[in-house]
C-alpha cells in the first residue's frame, strides 16, 4: 500500500533528508588515506544525534551501525570496520536519519586520491543515471519509466552491470515503504506514479557484471567479479511536471571539493 504524503509531511521528510546530506558532508571531510570506516561511522552518528535526530539504520533489522559504508567491490550495506582506507579506494556512504517522525535517506560515492579514468567514468555515469531517473518521477508515469531511464544510461549505453537484487523504495514514517523502485525495467510498466508519493531513487551500478554475492557478515553485498561499484541516492516527491528533490548533494559536493584527498573532477 502506498502512503501518499501531505505537503506538511513532505516538508518534514525534506528536513530529515537535508540532515542526511549534511551528515554525509561531515563524513566527507574525514575521508582520507589512513582513516577507517568505523571512524566515519562514529562521526556520522554523533552528528546525527547532535542535530536532534537518530540514525535510521542503527538496529534496523539488526544492522549494528549508523551508516552503511561500502568500499571498492562492496555495493551496499557495508559494515564499518577498522580496515584502513587507502589511495585509490572508492567509498559509498549511505545514511538515513529519523527526525520529527519521518525518515530521510541519501547516498553518495567518493574516490580517494588518484583513481583511473574507468572508475571516474563509472561514478559520473551512475550519478547521471540518478538524475535521468528523477526526470521520470512525475505524475502519470510509472515506476518502470524510472527504471528504464537508469538502465538505458548505465547498462545499455555504457555496458555496466545494474544490480537486480537491490532497489529503491518509498519512505516516510517507515524507512522502507511501497513502491519498490528498481534500476532496471520496461517503460510503461509497474506502479503508476501520483502526486505525493515519496521515493528514494538509488542506482547501484557495477563496473563489471550485475551479479552480486553476500559477505560473511550477513549484510555487505559485493560484486561477484570483484570490480568496483558506485551508488548515489536522492529522495524525491512525485509532482505533476517535475520531481521535487528533497535531499541535497550541495554540502556534500562542497566538502568533496574542499577535501584535497578526494577526487572531484569526474563530473
Amino acid at each position: 500500500m502506498i502512503n501518499y504524503k501531505t505537503a506538511e509531511e513532505v516538508e518534514l521528510i525534506r528536513q530529515s533528508c537535508l540532515l542526511v546530506g549534511d551528515t554525509i558532508a561531515e563524513v566527507a571531510k574525514l575521508i582520507k588515506p589512513g582513516a577507517t570506516t568505523l571512524q566515519l561511522d562514529t562521526a556520522s552518528e554523533k552528528f546525527i544525534r547532535d542535530n536532534g535526530a537518530v540514525p535510521s539504520f542503527k538496529n534496523y533489522r539488526g544492522f549494528p551501525y549508523a551508516s552503511c559504508i561500502s568500499v571498492n567491490d562492496a555495493v551496499v550495506h557495508g559494515f564499518p570496520t577498522n580496515n584502513i582506507l587507502k589511495e585509490g579506494d572508492v567509498i559509498s556512504v549511505d545514511i538515513g536519519v529519523f527526525k520529527n517522525g519521518y525518515h530521510g535517506d541519501s547516498a553518495y560515492t567518493f574516490a580517494i586520491g588518484n583513481v583511473n579514468d574507468d572508475v571516474k567514468q563509472l561514478m559520473r555515469v551512475t550519478k547521471e543515471s540518478l538524475y535521468k531517473g528523477i526526470e521520470k518521477a512525475i505524475a502519470g508515469n510509472r515506476v518502470g519509466d524510472i527504471a528504464f531511464a537508469v538502465q538505458e544510461h548505465t547498462e545499455r549505453k555504457h555496458g555496466y552491470g545494474v544490480v537486480r537484487e537491490l532497489v529503491g523504495h518509498g519512505l516516510g514514517k517507515d524507512l522502507h515503504e511501497d513502491p519498490q523502485v528498481p534500476n532496471y525495467g520496461k517503460r510503461g510498466s509497474g506502479t503508476k506514479l501520483k502526486e505525493g508519493v515519496v521515493i528514494a531513487i538509488e542506482p547501484m551500478i557495477n563496473m563489471g557484471k550485475k551479479d552480486v554475492v553476500n559477505d560473511t557478515d550477513g549484510w555487505t553485498v559485493r560484486t561477484k567479479d570483484g570490480k568496483p561499484s558506485a551508488h548515489y541516492e536522492h529522495t524525491v516527491c512525485v509532482k505533476k511536471d517535475k520531481a521535487d528533490i528533497l535531499s541535497s548533494f550541495t554540502s556534500i559536493e562542497a566538502a568533496e571539493k574542499a577535501n584535497e584527498n578526494l577526487c572531484s573532477d569526474y563530473y
